[in-house]
């Protein structure tokens, strides 16, 4: 990937793993737009957006870009809340965030954390896709913290969640999200924190750029 042209870098993780905090740092770091699930439905809702809507649109590009960059300032001030059990699962809603996402990539590089940005953007000219694990155990443990939940809550979430991210894959492409080759890097934060992550990434990118 070149960090130089207009890129996009796509964030895949485990929950619990804080592979959305370093998509997040990871963005900051490289001055570039921050997308990730929550952000991505919040602006839904305030635009009305569909994937119609979107192709509609696209010919009053500028004044809805203006528009969205204002308020995209406005919900990437805020924290967002982690993300738990809430999962996309008609082709509707899909096909709503791909297209948003495509259209906004289209604009400025961006880093995008989400369990279909690999598959969303595995043709785009320069990407990166990367992949945030982390032992059970270390989920657990992060769970419980963020949230203020107990063990077995974390435990039942985690679960939930892996099985439903994988089932929500494997309905739009023959493929696993836990499959190797659909990643250019895959770092594991047992031993890492958030900011080390990004250190690693960017180590991996200005490697590829030299």
């Amino acid at each position: 990937m070149k960090k130089n042209e207009k890129f996009v870098i796509t964030i895949n993780r485990e929950l619990g793993s804080g592979g959305r905090t370093v998509g997040r740092l990871l963005a900051t770091r490289l001055q570039v737009k921050y997308y990730d699930k929550a952000l991505i439905e919040q602006l839904t809702k305030k635009f009305n957006l569909s994937a119609e809507e979107i192709e509609r649109i696209k010919g009053q590009k500028k004044t809805w870009w203006n528009e969205f960059n204002n308020y995209y300032k406005v919900l990437n001030s805020t924290v967002m809340p982690m993300e738990a059990e809430t999962v996309i699962t008609t082709n509707i809603l899909y096909n709503t965030e791909k297209e948003i996402l495509t259209t906004l990539a289209k604009e400025e590089s961006c880093v995008v954390a989400g369990r279909s940005g690999f598959l969303v953007f595995r043709d785009h000219p320069n990407h990166l896709n990367v992949f945030i694990e982390a032992s059970m155990e270390h989920r657990i443990e992060r769970l419980v913290r963020k949230k203020n939940i107990m063990r077995q809550e974390a435990i039942d979430i985690i679960n939930k969640v892996d099985k439903e991210r994988e089932i929500f894959i494997q309905k739009y492409e023959d493929t696993s999200r836990y499959d190797t080759r659909n990643y250019h890097l895959i770092i594991n934060m047992d031993e890492l924190s958030e900011e080390g992550a990004v250190d690693v990434i960017m180590s991996y990118i200005n490697a590829q750029t030299e």
